[in-house]
């Protein structure tokens, strides 16, 4: 009989997942099936790069994990990883208001008051500020909606202020967008249950995320780690374990054409893949391109997606003359005189990976208001963000390097309506293109532990097709 065969578009993690949850289950149940990865460049891994340079573990993309998560963890006992993880330093973080760092207010979740006395004793938020944000504890629950903006209900629930200053800094970092743009279902759900539960996002966040019990004089662990050697030896295990020839890599795929009960997939050196099966587990804009034939793909286009850039810069102790204890801050939408977005004291925060005596700062830029300073050059760039670092902490002369890495158009942005758009992608590929499936952070989530799981979930799929 002859072998059936899978092949999946894209070697980043949730490619490079599908492929070791596929290959783990035809070992495991001795099927006839093979697997094939094709990503159209040199690095697997997508977003995930760790750079060494001269003493340091610099991170490209993300630079954790979310052990919360029970997907990622539960990938990296299996592949024997468990001993090669370290936890961040926690420490205090700040957001960035009027050219003075503030103390995050405790008591929160992802800047979302949780409760009400940090919030009284906050110095960020004006006395008009907190008396309107504790309006969410008698008014009323709003209508009950398909979907809104993450902006939309907070500023309702809390008024401008404490959005602006406090909440959108953290939600719109996570996801490099418009909280006022960003759909509350897709990206926060939980913050719309709550409300439509208990009345109050306040109330809501106290009976969802009961306080933990703390054991007296131990310090919390962190919900954060990552590896030794840096967040790439994820992908670096990921690779080793997936069979020998199973990838292909510096090759891209031009077209998928389906056939009678099986897909061609045309490679752009000429050769050409037959499959049973197709993961896309590449950028949704490129999609509609391979299968140019089906002008409803052409949907994916509406999900838009934003450019960032991180910029590394190192200096020696000594020329940081004002330092601050803390691991990094956020920076408020009203702080219009700032371009950086948020900057992280990564040796601070991650203190194996910086040379004892020397200082990382990790910054972002590239706003939704911003999007044209990704264009500018290295240079340009880092002259920016070291002017802006000036201005609230005091450095002598220029950074030893720098490193700035640009990310165009990776952000994939689920605004309002994104799980009824790909839902409705999804049911006409089920009906036009059986077989085909699309698995990424342009569609479920964009964590690396929704990549994983979202992976996890299609591979079983794949097989149940197939079979």
């Amino acid at each position: 009989m002859e072998a059936k065969n899978i092949v999946i578009v894209g070697g980043g993690i949730s490619g490079l997942s599908a492929a070791y949850f596929l290959q783990k289950a035809i070992q495991q149940n001795q099927l006839a099936y093979k697997v094939k990865l094709v990503e159209a460049t040199n690095h697997l891994g997508g977003k995930i790069k760790t750079k060494k340079l001269d003493g340091y573990t610099i991170e490209l993309g993300p630079d954790s994990l979310l052990s919360r998560k029970p997907a990622i963890v539960n990938l990296v006992k299996e592949l024997g990883l468990e001993d090669k993880m370290i936890r961040n330093a926690t420490g205090q973080s700040y957001i960035l208001h009027n050219k003075k760092l503030h103390k995050l207010p405790k008591g929160t979740f992802m800047g979302v008051p949780k409760e009400v006395g940090p919030l009284l004793s906050s110095g960020l938020i004006s006395t008009t500020g907190k008396i309107r944000a504790l309006a969410d504890l008698i008014l009323p629950k709003g209508k009950a909606q398909e979907d809104m903006s993450i902006g939309s209900l907070m500023r309702r629930r809390f008024g401008d202020e404490v959005v602006d200053r406090q909440i959108s800094p953290l939600l719109s970092g996570i996801h490099s967008g418009d909280i006022d743009e960003m759909s509350i279902k897709a990206t926060s759900p939980l913050f719309y249950q709550v409300e439509q539960k208990y009345g109050s996002v306040i109330k809501g966040l106290q009976k969802a995320m009961p306080k933990s019990s703390k054991t007296k004089g131990k310090k919390q662990a962190s919900m954060f780690f990552s590896f030794e050697d840096g967040l790439e030896t994820l992908i670096n295990r990921l690779a080793e374990k997936l069979e020998k020839d199973s990838v292909i890599v510096n090759c891209a795929v031009d077209h998928v054409e389906k056939k009678a009960n099986y897909y061609h997939l045309l490679l752009s050196d000429g050769d050409v893949l037959k499959a049973d099966a197709v993961i896309m587990a590449t950028e949704h804009q490129a999609i509609p391109k391979m299968f140019s034939q089906y002008d409803f793909l052409k949907e994916l286009y509406e999900i838009p997606s934003t450019s960032s850039a991180n910029v590394v810069l190192t200096f020696d102790s000594r020329a940081i003359k004002k330092d601050v204890d803390g691991t990094g801050f956020q920076v408020s939408r009203e702080s219009n005189d700032f371009r950086i977005t948020a900057c992280t004291w990564t040796n601070k925060k991650w203190p194996m990976t910086t040379p004892e005596g020397k200082v990382m700062l990790r910054c972002y830029v590239g706003k939704p208001s911003d999007q044209e300073i990704v264009d500018l050059s290295d240079e340009e760039i880092t002259q920016i963000v070291l002017k802006d670092l000036k201005k609230v902490m005091k450095i002598k002369g220029q950074p030893e390097f720098s490193v700035v890495t640009r990310w165009k158009d990776a952000r994939p942005q689920y605004t309002v309506g994104h799980l009824d758009r790909v839902k409705e992608v999804r049911r006409e590929i089920t009906e036009t293109l059986p077989g085909v499936y699309l698995i990424g952070s342009s569609y479920d989530g964009a964590g690396i532990p929704d990549c994983i799981g979202n992976a996890e979930k299609v591979a079983d799929e794949v097989l149940g097709f197939i079979r």
